[in-house]
C-alpha cells in the first residue's frame, strides 16, 4: 500500500498532539515538536511511501520544530528534506539567522545539521508538503547540495515551479498509484529535484544525461499544460519555446509511443471530455468548449472526439448529464 492517511481526530482533544509527535516520529526526522494548540490539535498527514523517498503532505495549526544537535548524535538517517510551503506564515532559524517563508517556496533542510522552525498555518488544509530523500539518490554530493541548507528557493516559476507541480499531483492522485508506480515515481521526483537542486547551485553540468532529459521533458510537459487553450500550440512552438530541434521533442515522446502532435490532440481532447462532462459548464455550447481548448472547426472537433471516445460530444454531454442526475440506490452494484 504507497498511501498512508492519518488524522489526530481519532482520539480526543487532550491526546491529539501527543499522537502527532508519534506519527511524526515514525514517518519523518526526529525532531522536538511543540505547539501552542495542546488542548485541541487538529492536525492531519498523507504519506506517499516510494521505496526510499517519501512524499508527504500535512496540515495542522501550528508547529514548533527543533532539531537539536543531540538528536542528531542519538540518530541520524542522512536524509534531506525538502519542504514545499503552502501556507500560513512560517520562519527557519539556523544559528543567529532567520529565514522568512513565503507561500510557494521550497526549503531543503538536513537531518545532520540542527535548526529551529516555527509555522502558523491552518489545520483545515495542507500546510506544507514534504520530500525526504537520502543524501545517496541524489545526483549531487550531499556538501554540494548543503550549501543549499535552508535557503529559500522559488517554487512558483522555472524548474522550482515543475518540481512544485509534481508534488501537488503526486499529493492529488496518491490514490491511483500501485506499487508497480513507485519506482518510477521515486526516479522521476529524485530527477526534478535534482535538477531542481542543480540549477540552484549552477551546476547542472553535473547532473547525467538522463536526469537532464527527464527534468526537460517535465518541463515541456507543464509548458503544454499551460498553454493548451492557445490554438497556436503546435510541436514545432514547443520545441522552439524550450530551445530544442523538432526531432528531440519527437525523441522524447517516443517512449510513450506518441508523437508530439498526437499527445497535444489528446490533452487538448481529454480536457474538453472533462467540461462536457461537468454540470457546472451545461450552459455553454459544445463548440465553445472546443474552442476554449484549442479546437477552431467545431467539426474537425466533433470527428476526433467521435473517434478517440466512440460518441459525438453532445450524445456525451446527454449522457454524462444523465449519470449524474440518476437517483442513487442503496447497495446498487454490490454483490448479493
Amino acid at each position: 500500500m504507497l498511501v498512508r492517511e492519518f488524522s489526530t481526530e481519532v482520539v480526543a482533544a487532550p491526546e491529539r498532539f501527543a499522537l502527532w509527535k508519534e506519527a511524526m516520529d515514525r514517518s519523518h526526522v526526529c525532531d522536538r515538536l511543540d505547539t501552542n494548540d495542546h488542548g485541541d490539535f487538529r492536525a492531519g498527514m498523507r504519506c506517499l511511501d516510494l521505496g526510499e523517498i517519501r512524499v508527504s503532505a500535512l496540515s495542522f495549526p501550528h508547529l514548533r520544530i527543533t532539531r537539536t544537535p543531540k538528536l542528531i548524535r542519538r540518530f541520524d538517517p542522512e536524509v534531506f528534506q525538502i519542504n514545499h510551503f503552502l501556507g500560513g506564515q512560517g520562519i527557519v532559524s539556523v544559528g543567529k539567522y532567520d529565514t522568512t517563508l513565503r507561500v510557494g517556496d521550497l526549503l531543503v533542510m538536513d537531518s545532520g545539521l540542527p535548526y529551529r522552525g516555527e509555522v502558523h498555518a491552518d489545520s483545515a488544509r495542507w500546510s506544507h508538503m514534504t520530500v525526504q530523500c537520502p543524501y545517496a539518490l541524489l545526483p549531487l554530493p550531499a556538501k554540494t547540495v548543503r550549501r543549499l541548507f535552508a535557503v529559500p528557493i522559488s517554487g512558483r516559476s522555472g524548474m522550482g515551479g515543475v518540481f512544485a507541480g509534481w508534488l501537488f499531483d503526486l499529493n492529488g492522485r496518491a490514490a491511483e498509484f500501485t506499487p508497480a508506480d513507485a519506482p518510477t515515481l521515486a526516479s522521476v521526483t529524485v530527477d526534478l529535484l535534482g535538477s531542481v537542486l542543480a540549477r540552484c547551485l549552477e551546476s547542472e553540468e553535473a547532473l547525467s544525461p538522463e536526469t537532464r532529459r527527464t527534468a526537460l521533458r517535465a518541463r515541456i510537459v507543464a509548458f503544454v499544460e499551460r498553454h493548451l487553450a492557445d490554438p497556436d500550440l503546435t510541436p514545432r512552438a514547443v520545441a522552439e519555446a524550450h530551445h530544442i530541434s523538432l526531432r528531440l521533442l519527437q525523441q522524447l515522446l517516443a517512449a510513450d509511443d506518441t508523437s508530439p502532435a498526437a499527445w497535444i490532440r489528446r490533452r487538448r481532447l481529454e480536457r474538453c471530455r472533462l467540461d462536457l462532462a461537468d454540470p457546472g459548464l451545461n450552459i455553454l455550447a459544445v463548440r465553445v468548449i472546443a474552442a476554449r481548448w484549442g479546437f477552431t472547426d467545431p467539426k474537425h472537433f466533433s470527428r476526433l472526439f467521435h473517434a478517440t471516445y466512440g460518441t459525438p460530444p453532445r450524445d456525451y454531454r446527454q449522457q454524462s448529464l444523465r449519470d449524474t442526475q440518476a437517483p442513487h440506490t442503496p447497495g446498487a452494484g454490490r454483490d448479493a
